[in-house]
């Protein structure tokens, strides 16, 4: 098949069973499909009432949770089911959940090796089983979306900062481990989201502080950092873009989060993308740092984004969907990129997710994953590290 004709990917187990019911929907109002763009958090292990309250308001289309929601598998998987049941269609159930670094399940499992650490086994089998592992792990307590895999190159201005997460220098080291990890991932019916477009390999900041600024030049971009999102694009039902700049000559020297350039240009356009662009999340110092949230959002949606990460600050998730909604009001075009952007989620979830099944949280169940990620370790051979979980983060205003 041409890339032109590609057609936005699921998981494969996936297009076998029965996928959920999605009712047809008409005349859906402009507030509730600007809620659907947004993924958003909450703070802690329960929903407050003030949560409950907003979610019923704005109806988000997916909800991610961290470290700081998660103390137990039945805990985590009732405040999945919670949420969900507050939206006015399945959510997409996220999670951040790569291995080593970042890894949101480590507490509630076992610690699970590092990519790096798996890609320098060399065996393409435990590629695989890396992805189909970490997928277990979510798919057991109700997760229906992973964040991973990283598609940054390892080079050394970035490695202070992404470390083990990202696997090689190499563009065909990388596509090689993704291939494995998203085969292992579609086999237990997970979605998939690269990250970060078109690349933070040579980053020397964390983004979550400030924004990177990456002089990097086309054609290298083209044969190195783009190459993954070339090979992989017809596999991720989700890719993530990153908040830095590439102020190389004539090309768009804004965040590339909020850059026509980077999202509609290179990604849906020249790769020809086909599943939803989603931002990193807006609380991040590497956009909050150039512009407030209300410019952000809108402008994201205006680059060719389809869904806002907000991971936290219910204030922030309210500014942001009041702006989007109040410049839609009186946009036609907004109006119009919205209404885009709704119809691809709705017809994503339709097409890639398939019933609820009851959660099996017995003690045998997780006792028996536990062991198996702790036996993937073993054979990997990583020491267990310390999360990198974001929580230090302070979100700027």
């Amino acid at each position: 098949m041409s890339p032109a004709r590609r057609k936005p990917p699921a998981p494969s187990p996936a297009n076998r069973r029965q996928r959920v019911f999605m009712p047809r929907r008409r005349n859906v109002q402009l507030a509730e499909q600007v809620g659907q763009i947004l993924i958003v958090g909450v703070e802690s292990t329960q929903l407050s009432a003030a949560e409950r309250d907003w979610i019923r308001r704005i109806l988000p289309g997916g909800i991610i949770l961290f470290r700081r929601n998660i103390e137990q598998p039945a805990q985590a998987a009732a405040l999945l089911r919670e949420a969900s049941g507050l939206g006015a269609t399945p959510l997409f159930r996220c999670v951040d959940l790569e291995g080593g670094l970042v890894d949101r399940l480590r507490e509630v499992f076992a610690p699970v090796p590092s990519a790096a650490a798996v890609f320098a086994t060399g065996k393409r089998q435990l590629y695989r089983r890396h992805g189909r592992l970490i997928a277990r792990e979510a798919r057991a307590l109700g997760f229906n979306t992973v964040f991973a895999p990283v598609l940054d190159l390892a080079l050394p201005e970035s490695a202070p900062v992404l470390r083990t997460r990202a696997v090689s220098a190499s563009p065909g080291h990388i596509i090689d481990y993704a291939r494995g990890f998203l085969s292992g991932m579609a086999m237990e019916d997970m979605l998939a989201c690269g990250k970060h477009f078109p690349g933070l390999g040579g980053g020397g900041v964390d983004s979550h502080q400030s924004m990177p600024v990456i002089h990097r030049q086309t054609r290298l971009m083209w044969r190195s950092d783009l190459a993954p999102w070339r090979a992989l694009a017809g596999r991720l039902p989700f890719a993530m873009v990153a908040h830095a700049s590439y102020p190389w000559h004539g090309r768009d020297p804004r965040p590339a989060t909020v850059s026509p350039y980077w999202v509609t240009n290179v990604l849906r356009r020249q790769i020809r993308f086909r599943g939803i662009i989603l931002s990193d999340d807006m609380e991040m110092g590497g956009i909050l740092s150039q512009m407030p949230i209300e410019d952000a959002a809108v402008q994201a949606l205006l680059a060719g984004i389809q869904m806002i990460e907000i991971c936290r600050d219910p204030a922030l998730i309210l500014r942001a969907y009041e702006a989007v909604l109040h410049e839609a009001e009186r946009s036609p075009a907004l109006a119009a990129i919205v209404a885009s952007a709704w119809r691809r989620i709705y017809r994503s979830k339709k097409r890639w997710l398939h019933p609820a099944r009851r959660q099996n949280l017995s003690g045998i169940r997780m006792n028996r994953l536990c062991e198996e990620v702790s036996a993937f370790a073993e054979v990997v051979g990583e020491a267990p590290v310390h999360s990198a979980d974001p929580e230090r983060w302070n979100a700027l205003s």
